[in-house]
């Protein structure tokens, strides 16, 4: 049963009163710990009705391409990890079916370690943050935090960590959290709004050469990720043109019907762009497309890349068009804004993300699907967190925790919100408690994925 506390005005996100005060929002924070303890965060009992979760992951495949379903079952089952990251929808009834704060913002909705990670602003500079919002939609701000720390203490126990710097990751990551929270609460809107995290400003973090190497390794791929990077591996030259490179199942030619429909849908999607993008897009011409698989979770879901040139055949422009579904949040909450899903997304990005994709814009496809265009490759990259040591890992779990609040207090009360957290570490240590308890279920969960897969129940193909 859904126990989400609605917010008291009809405005999705818990924006602040235009007449309340500093200590009163952070008073209205305090009270909503009659609502639920902070301490109150450590349990996770499994309610007696709870889904089965593969009976969750076959209602989420009914209408994605069937052909592509043995590919996400199959990394699904690769590790707890890989499951964890295509559960967001079981991960999501069961948070549903605890109690919560009431107090909204704008949630990722998926927020796991693999879903942080490096872009380049529209300036080109290189930034950390969240980079996947299929999910987002408004609900209460515990959320992603407890998915958050979960996805660490998976990752934590997966890596050969024990439990106990399992939990000590888990729980920097909320302290992290918990602390910029507490920070942007002091700031003016505008200081909040234009805060972000700079990719360079995490090497004065680092104090080992040996990690100071790997961060800046991973800062230079990041830079050199690039259309033009792009273009070289993913296309070849056909008949004196360009055309994106086959890789079955991966990447396969869109098709006829297909193309012919990604160009028609061009124009509705350029409509969602500012006056001056439109500009910039309309010096590219449309030159291929093709059908390419993306992710663990979002296997199955319709998804193309599009090759567009500008100045000559050297210009390159690649696009991702990626299907939009209802958020797996929204049969647990209240209404949202958006009708359609792409707008959903898109919106979401642009509210939570400190910097956005300037060619981010939506529209409605073939059958009246939702889809959403992106920039394929913009100088981005995500870290490797199956190599990480328990030190590197509390690290980067801090780094995710505050570029998380950082989101969340751009949409939601962080008043309000750094007021129920509190000074203390109560919300941290019971955070961290529940996350070591979901791993365990999420280890259950994984194993359960496996037996389907050997009994027949569910198709895996291996790992491509």
């Amino acid at each position: 049963m859904t126990t989400f506390v609605a917010p008291a005005t009809p405005s999705a996100h818990a924006t602040p009163s235009a007449h309340a005060t500093p200590a009163e929002r952070a008073a209205a924070g305090r009270a909503a710990r009659q609502r639920m303890r902070r301490s109150a965060h450590a349990a996770w009992i499994p309610s007696a009705d709870r889904p089965d979760p593969i009976a969750v992951l076959e209602r989420q495949g009914r209408d994605r391409l069937p052909e592509l379903l043995p590919v996400r079952y199959g990394r699904m089952a690769a590790s707890p990890f890989a499951f964890l990251r295509g559960a967001a929808a079981v991960m999501a009834a069961d948070l549903a079916a605890q109690p919560n704060t009431g107090l909204t913002v704008q949630l990722c909705g998926d927020a796991h370690l693999l879903n942080f990670g490096l872009y380049a602003s529209p300036e080109r500079a290189l930034l950390f943050d969240l980079n996947d919002f299929d999910e987002t939609f408004p609900g209460p701000f515990e959320w992603d935090v407890k998915r958050l720390a979960a996805s660490v203490a998976v990752a934590a126990r997966e890596n050969g960590h024990p439990d106990a710097k399992a939990r000590r990751a888990a729980l920097e990551a909320v302290a992290a959290y918990r602390a910029s929270m507490r920070r942007l609460a002091g700031l003016g809107e505008l200081a909040v709004w234009y805060e972000r995290i700079e990719a360079d400003s995490l090497l004065p973090l680092v104090r080992s050469a040996r990690r100071r190497r790997r961060v800046e390794s991973s800062l230079t791929r990041a830079r050199r990720r690039t259309s033009l990077q792009a273009l070289g591996k993913l296309t070849e030259t056909v008949d004196g043109q360009r055309r994106i490179v086959h890789d079955p199942p991966l990447i396969e030619p869109a098709g006829i019907p297909d193309t012919a429909a990604l160009r028609k849908i061009f124009s509705d999607y350029r409509s969602t762009l500012t006056e001056e993008r439109r500009l910039l897009l309309d010096r590219y011409r449309f030159v291929d497309a093709a059908r390419k698989v993306v992710g663990v979770g979002s296997v199955g879901l319709r998804c193309f890349i599009v090759l567009l040139t500008g100045r000559d055949a050297d210009d390159p422009l690649f696009l991702q068009v990626k299907e939009a579904r209802k958020s797996i949040l929204e049969e647990h909450l209240p209404s949202g804004a958006y009708v359609h899903p792409g707008h959903r997304v898109v919106a979401g990005q642009r509210l939570l993300q400190a910097a956005g994709d300037i060619f981010l814009g939506w529209m409605s496809g073939p059958q009246g699907r939702a889809f959403y265009w992106r920039q394929l490759r913009d100088m981005k990259g995500s870290a490797d967190v199956a190599g990480m040591s328990p030190g590197e890992l509390v690290g980067y779990a801090r780094l995710c925790g505050t570029a998380l609040a950082r989101g969340h207090a751009r949409s939601g009360d962080r008043i309000a919100i750094a007021g129920y957290l509190g000074g203390t570490d109560t919300f941290d240590q019971a955070v961290a408690e529940f996350a070591l308890s979901y791993a365990a279920q999420t280890a259950d969960d994984h194993a359960a994925l496996g037996a389907a897969v050997v009994a027949g129940v569910v198709p895996a193909a291996p790992d491509v």
